[in-house]
C-alpha cells in the first residue's frame, strides 16, 4: 500500500497538459497555477467537514457570518464533537444553521466519536475512492465536497469533478460545444488528462469564470476554500 504525499508537481501537471491543443491556449492566456499552499499546512478533516456543511447552499458571506456565531457560541474556533457539545439545536438554530445542517453536524459529531471519520494520517494511506466512500456516509456531505477536500486540502493529483458545472462549463468553451458536456462525457474527455486531472480541472474553472466574464485570474471561490 502507498503512502500519498499531499499536493503535486504542478510543472509536471502543466508540461502534460500542453499537449492537448484545445486547453493548450488557454493554458498560455491564464498562466502557470502555483502549487496552493494548503498543501504544506495542518488539516483536520473533521472542522473541514463542519464548515463544509456550514457554507452549503449560501453565499461566502452569510455562511462566514453564520459559522462565526457557531464559533463564538461554542467558544471555540475549532468544530468538533466536544465544542459543538457544548450547545443544543435550539442555539445552533439561533446562529442561523438550518435544521437540516444541525442534523448533518450532529452525524459529524456522532461519527467522529465513534471514530469513522479518517484522520490526516490515515488518510495519507488511502487512495481517492476510499476516502470518498468514508466520508459521503456522513449525512450532508456528497461526492462533490469530498472532492473538493481531496483537491484543495489534500493536493492529490487526479481528481476532475465531473458533475460540478463549471467544470463542465469551461470544457464546453474548450471545446466549443453547443451543448454543456454531461458528467459522463466530461470524465471520458478528461481521461487524456489523467495522471493531472485536478490541474486541469483549475483551469476549466478559471476559463468558465473568464467566458462568464468574472476573469480568469480570480476563479469563484470553492468549497474548501
Amino acid at each position: 500500500m502507498a503512502r500519498y504525499r499531499r499536493g503535486f508537481d504542478t510543472e509536471a501537471a502543466r508540461t502534460h497538459l500542453q499537449r492537448d491543443r484545445r486547453l493548450a491556449p488557454w493554458l498560455e492566456r491564464i498562466g502557470p497555477i502555483p502549487p496552493d499552499p494548503r498543501w504544506k499546512r495542518g488539516f483536520d478533516p473533521v472542522d473541514a467537514l463542519a464548515r463544509s456543511i456550514l457554507y452549503q447552499q449560501l453565499s461566502g458571506k452569510a455562511a462566514a457570518t453564520i459559522t462565526g456565531r457557531v464559533e463564538q457560541a461554542i467558544g471555540s474556533g475549532r468544530l468538533h464533537a466536544d465544542t459543538l457539545g457544548r450547545v443544543d439545536d435550539a442555539t445552533l438554530r439561533a446562529c442561523g444553521v438550518s435544521g437540516n445542517k444541525i442534523l448533518a453536524l450532529r452525524d459529524l459529531a456522532r461519527r467522529e466519536e465513534d471514530g469513522a471519520i479518517p484522520g490526516p494520517r490515515r488518510l495519507a494511506w488511502m487512495d481517492e475512492q476510499a476516502i470518498v466512500d468514508a466520508l459521503v456516509a456522513i449525512r450532508g456531505i456528497g461526492r462533490w465536497t469530498v472532492e473538493m477536500m481531496l483537491m484543495f486540502r489534500l493536493g492529490r493529483p487526479d481528481v476532475l469533478p465531473v458533475d460540478d458545472l463549471g467544470i463542465r462549463k469551461g470544457l464546453q468553451v474548450v471545446d466549443r460545444l453547443e451543448q454543456l458536456p454531461t458528467p459522463r462525457e466530461t470524465a471520458t474527455r478528461g481521461e487524456r488528462w489523467g495522471p493531472w486531472r485536478t490541474y486541469a480541472g483549475l483551469y476549466l474553472w478559471r476559463i468558465a469564470d473568464a467566458a462568464s466574464g468574472k476573469g480568469g485570474d480570480k476563479p469563484t471561490p470553492r468549497s474548501q476554500e
